[in-house]
């Protein structure tokens, strides 16, 4: 299997990551809506197994299943695009395989900068997640009872 180029993969994750008003928006501002693109596959719901490791380090181990709806499309400049979202989101993983090939030709400052956007809005989302979760956490101690 090939390892995708870096900016290929960080736009890629956002773009998965992203809110549906987010990845609507920054597919808007590369003209997603003009360009032509022929359906490799549609878009299929199926599982992927996710694995986990015991405190972040340890052995790792098959946690559960996830859903993912995954899609490829080519563009008429001959670039294939790819989609993977989390979930049954056929609409979704079809905008993100357009938006994979159309960026492919796109100059990279431009898209750069816009996946730079759509991460910091992510970070923030985590952020506010963490806060919230952090306003709720609990403290447990031991008192240690003096014998006489």
């Amino acid at each position: 299997m090939t390892e995708l180029p870096p900016l290929r993969a960080r736009w890629l994750q956002a773009l998965a990551m992203a809110s549906d008003a987010e990845a609507e928006r920054f597919g808007q501002s590369f003209g997603v809506d003009d360009a032509q693109f022929e359906l490799l596959r549609a878009p299929e719901v199926g599982l992927v197994m996710a694995r986990g490791r015991a405190g972040g380090t340890g052995a790792a181990f098959n946690l559960g299943e996830v859903t993912v709806t995954r899609c490829a499309v080519r563009s008429s400049d001959d670039r294939v695009g790819i989609g993977w979202v989390q979930g049954r989101r056929p609409e979704r993983a079809r905008l993100i395989a357009r938006l994979d090939a159309l960026l492919q030709s796109a100059p990279s400052r431009a898209v750069d900068a816009a996946v730079a956007e759509l991460e910091a809005a992510l970070a923030g989302r985590r952020a506010a997640t963490a806060r919230k979760a952090a306003a709720t956490r609990v403290e447990f101690f031991t008192l240690v009872r003096g014998e006489d």
